[in-house]
């Protein structure tokens, strides 16, 4: 089964966001990330407080690879695949 996986930074240096709250908890663990609610939405994240290129490099070694990245005003957005 396939799967895509998005990060989200603010900034080069982070913080990261690396899931939603359907995001698998035991890839979410050996990220470090926690699940946190922001005032005014109706929904959960993941967060790590690492930087995109710590993060994009603990999913590479789970077997992820980036296929695309682009930035969206000053936020940066990678999509990762794994087989």
């Amino acid at each position: 089964m396939a799967q895509v996986l998005c990060c989200v930074s603010p900034q080069e240096v982070g913080p990261t966001m690396v899931g939603d709250e359907h995001s698998d908890p035991n890839l979410m663990n050996y990220l470090g990330a926690t699940k946190r609610n922001m005032l005014g939405n109706h929904f959960w994240e993941y967060y790590v407080n690492d930087a995109p290129r710590v993060v994009l490099d603990k999913l590479e070694n789970r077997g992820y690879r980036v296929v695309s990245m682009t930035g969206v005003g000053q936020t940066l957005v990678w999509c990762l695949h794994k087989e």
